[in-house]
């Protein structure tokens, strides 16, 4: 394995190289780093998250640019602010011996006139969000006319929250003779057409290619069912005291909800998310990397850019619907050679998910169990043995010790030791049932008994709903589940998709909910169809199908928005159910608005 001098790097940066502790570079930089510091040519490179894509293309940079030009020499585009402070901190780590080059970052969420101020300054490179992007464009603020080098980081992702558009606007005011280097974790059509639209005779560099996981990543699952996950995941920070992680959610609602249950359970965690502020998102950042934060509860897009090598676990609270998702979630651990686990909660349907993700990933989930609340009250009461085993004692009041050591003189060593256990335990609250899911593990006939419309609570423990919502209207289980989200304001934890056929689908919620869904959707509309829900005893009207509901395929191929609301013309439910960084947008009871999350702006910085 070659070292970074003999790449051919200058010494400025190997200097600093040897400051951070970075001595030997992984594969993606040994192959990549002697391609774009030779011959000026285009460049693609498939490597996962976590394996060092930003050092790939940073170094090299660095070493190609001309301080004494006076105008912007590079541009790289990141999807996210995060992911653009993170590049915009590494590449001035890499340049520190380097002091007359000039980096600026521009994202939205931050005051657009003070970049338009630190823009004067003409840096010699320029990391941007798209939408910020083209939002200075138009401003007039900076011109990109005149760059050499355009870098497009986590260019998958970019075309998967809707930039598509965006990248084409940008990259046509760009110079023919510039050359661009991309990098990705997959290569879906659309990239390949950016590929073969700007990017000819490119050189190709593809490290773990196809998805293939960092092999000191363990991958882990327990069976849960939906209700009981926040729970199980309580259990799991009960028996390690010394986890750091991050736990994955699929809409913001959930990831708030989640980590305020965590933070009443004594759990030091916090949401981030695209409804927090740029500040706030910082504040939160700083505190995890610090350390003062146990948990980081994150939606995908919210958690692009975040850099940290000693995370213990990611967990998946909701299981992602894509390989590329669940990829770069799972890179967030086991970084810079450390061990890592990945852990799912599923429920007994989503099983055969994992198999797909086994199959198409080449890899092997392990089926663990939830600890029971014994094992944690053990783990705890030790803890607390250990504590008091490890005070010194120091001289107290003559007095009040005469007075215990004569309450206690009856006592033998073992009544004692029992007393103080005892009263121990009674502080610590557990939920003493068993979680893991012991029903069905995948198999469809299951399923199908499962899915019996007959009265019943189900083993759940919840009640089940039928709904005239089905694989007709072009949903999944998931837009149809964030649907029920919006118009219930249920936590999703507590809202399940059972089952799901061609003019109807059947949903479970908890008991003590049954009264109130059918009278969230009292006069809900989708589209021109009345929407009904009852529950499952009750059995649904066959006339169930007509009007699809408006939901559209948009011609660029992205979905279009369906809306949801009340006969009466009232805005229903109104809360957006889209997902973040999404393509397009989807609004429940409040109508069509098709811009991305996070308003008006069309860049990651509102996400």
């Amino acid at each position: 394995m070659a070292t970074f001098s003999e790449l051919g790097l200058s010494a400025p940066l190997l200097k600093a190289l040897t400051e951070m502790g970075i001595e030997i570079p992984s594969p993606i930089q040994e192959q990549a780093i002697p391609i774009l510091t030779g011959e000026r040519r285009n460049f693609i490179g498939l490597a996962q998250t976590g394996t060092g894509k930003t050092a790939a293309f940073g170094l090299p940079l660095l070493e190609t640019l001309k301080t004494d030009v006076k105008h912007t020499q590079a541009l790289i585009l990141a999807p996210t602010r995060e992911l653009g402070q993170q590049i915009a901190q590494q590449l001035q780590l890499f340049a520190k011996y380097m002091p007359a080059i000039r980096i600026q970052v521009v994202y939205g969420g931050a005051s657009i006139v003070e970049q338009i101020r630190a823009l004067r300054q003409t840096p010699h490179i320029l990391i941007a969000t798209p939408g910020r992007l083209m939002d200075l464009m138009q401003r007039k603020a900076l011109s990109i006319t005149d760059i050499s080098h355009v870098i497009l980081d986590e260019a998958d992702e970019m075309l998967n929250m809707g930039f598509k558009e965006d990248i084409d606007e940008i990259l046509s005011h760009t110079p023919e003779d510039k050359v661009t280097w991309l990098f990705s974790a997959t290569m879906p059509r659309d990239i390949r057409r950016i590929v073969s639209k700007y990017m000819p005779e490119a050189a190709e560099v593809a490290v773990n290619k196809g998805g293939e996981m960092n092999k000191k990543i363990k991958h882990q699952f327990v069976v849960v069912r939906e209700s009981d996950k926040t729970e199980a995941l309580k259990r799991f920070v009960g028996v390690q005291d010394d986890m750091r992680a991050i736990v994955f959610c699929r809409t913001k609602i959930a990831t708030q909800a989640l980590s305020e249950d965590l933070k009443r359970a004594d759990v030091k965690a916090e949401a981030l998310h695209g409804d927090m502020s740029q500040a706030q998102r910082d504040q939160v950042m700083k505190r995890f990397k610090a350390g003062s934060l146990k948990m980081l509860v994150a939606t995908d897009v919210a958690a692009r850019g975040i850099d940290v090598n000693d995370l213990t676990h990611v967990f998946h609270h909701s299981m992602p619907d894509s390989l590329p998702y669940y990829t770069h979630r799972s890179g967030r651990t086991a970084r810079a050679g450390k061990d890592g686990i990945s852990m799912a909660f599923v429920n007994s349907a989503e099983v055969r998910k994992l198999k797909m993700f086994e199959r198409e990933l080449e890899l092997k989930f392990e089926k663990v169990l939830i600890p029971q609340s014994s094992e944690i009250g053990v783990i705890k009461l030790t803890s607390w043995a250990e504590a008091i085993a490890a005070v010194k004692p120091v001289a107290g009041n003559k007095q009040i010790e005469d007075k215990i050591e004569e309450l206690f003189a009856d006592f033998s060593k073992e009544e004692l030791v029992a007393k103080l256990v005892t009263a121990e335990m009674k502080k610590l609250s557990f939920d003493t049932k068993d979680l893991n899911d012991t029903r069905a593990t995948g198999d469809r006939r299951d399923e199908g008994r499962s899915d019996s419309r007959s009265s019943r609570s189900s083993s759940t423990g919840g009640t089940r709903f039928f709904i005239n919502i089905g694989e007709y209207d072009r949903m999944s289980t998931r837009e149809l589940a964030d649907l029920i989200i919006e118009q219930t304001k249920l936590p999703s934890s507590e809202v399940t998709v059972v089952k799901m056929e061609e003019r109807h689908s059947y949903f479970e919620v908890p008991a003590q909910h049954a009264e109130k869904v059918p009278k969230d959707f009292t006069e809900y509309m989708l589209g021109s169809r009345e929407i009904r829900v009852n529950r499952a005893d009750q059995g649904g009207s066959r006339r169930d199908g007509g009007d699809r509901g408006g939901y559209s395929i948009r011609r660029d191929g992205g979905r279009g928005g369906f809306s949801g609301g009340r006969r009466d013309g009232g805005s229903g439910s109104g809360g957006s159910g889209r997902r973040e960084g999404g393509s397009g947008g989807r609004s429940f009871g409040g109508g069509g608005d098709r811009r991305r999350e996070g308003g008006p702006r069309r860049d990651g910085g509102r996400r």
